[in-house]
């Protein structure tokens, strides 16, 4: 049975309906069966999402009128964002994205997907990191990556101050990030954004299995997510915090955004992550979407949906500079 489209509800925006509607969704059974047998036949499909992903960057440059310069920084390829109009409430600060796509996906120039939209909607100077994936680079070479530029800013002599973040995959990377800069006492971001994030790469969490065929992007996580996972861990335990940050510590956090939606697969670790956050004495808020899928603010960017939550967002990084 193919997967069920979103029901004809009046709690979601008619542009949300229709974007579903022109998103191909396929069945649990076929996801299950997508999984890559060996290193070529993986790179085989990266190359295939990337090149498709480029298309729909392609599109959102020239919407959204936000120039793109290519940078090396620390030795990782970072791609500075700069909208046409920056807001002065973000003058001392910059934004670092880490993209998402299941840890192995959107590498190049599909990285900066969000990248785009956080210039754009809240006004800010974002770096936007091309870190290393695998088959080839397996963990810890993106955590590397991630911290190699992390540091490079932060010692930047303009003194601006960094937000972070990223969807999926990339919040992940972004909280296991903030985990070790604690351990090495090393000065934070003012805040973090989480959206719908992939915190723990075991099986373990409710709606892997309540929303499985609900939603409508990742469909099962079974098959390729489950392979993905094992890809990217190499020879790190799935449970370990520096691949699944949900199983580390959360002392001295800065401020938390998480969002998520109604039919996500990664429910369970948004709302983990946000109980987890608030055990440990820390400062998290949770926006759950109605209706939505994984990530469907983003890839329905178009939609009241989407502009809300970057909205929420925005007013969020601004109560915590």
């Amino acid at each position: 049975m193919p997967n069920p489209k979103l029901p004809n509800l009046p709690t979601v925006s008619d542009a949300f309906k229709q974007a579903n509607e022109r998103f191909p969704t396929a069945s649990v059974e076929e996801v299950k069966q997508t999984v890559p047998v060996d290193a070529a036949s993986w790179r085989e499909l990266v190359q295939q999402r990337n090149a498709q992903q480029k298309k729909k960057i392609k599109k959102m440059r020239k919407q959204l009128d936000v120039s793109v310069e290519l940078l090396d920084i620390a030795g990782v390829t970072v791609r500075k964002l700069t909208p046409k109009v920056l807001s002065p409430h973000f003058a001392n600060h910059v934004y670092l994205d880490v993209h998402g796509g299941a840890y192995v996906f959107f590498g190049g120039l599909s990285s900066i997907e969000e990248g785009l939209l956080i210039a754009s909607r809240l006004g800010i100077v974002v770096f936007s990191v091309d870190y290393s994936m695998p088959p080839n680079a397996p963990s810890p070479a993106a955590l590397n990556d991630l911290q190699a530029v992390y540091l490079s800013l932060l010692a930047d002599p303009e003194g601006r101050r960094i937000l972070i973040g990223g969807t999926s995959a990339g919040a992940g990377l972004v909280l296991a990030l903030v985990q070790s800069l604690v351990k090495k006492n090393i000065n934070l971001p003012s805040a973090i954004y989480t959206g719908t994030p992939w915190v723990d790469l075991t099986q373990a969490g409710d709606s892997r299995q309540v929303n499985e065929g609900a939603d409508r992007v990742l469909v099962t996580y079974e098959g390729l997510l489950q392979s993905a996972a094992s890809l990217y861990a190499g020879d790190t335990e799935l449970s370990h915090p520096s691949v699944s940050p949900i199983y580390g510590e959360f002392f001295t956090f800065p401020p938390v955004f998480i969002v998520s939606g109604t039919r996500d697969l990664f429910l369970s670790d948004a709302v983990r992550l946000h109980r987890k956050i608030r055990d440990f004495n820390g400062t998290s808020k949770l926006e759950i979407v109605e209706g939505m899928s994984h990530a469907e603010y983003l890839i329905a960017y178009e939609t009241p949906e989407s502009y809300m939550t970057y909205n929420e967002l925005r007013t969020f990084f601004l109560q915590h500079l």
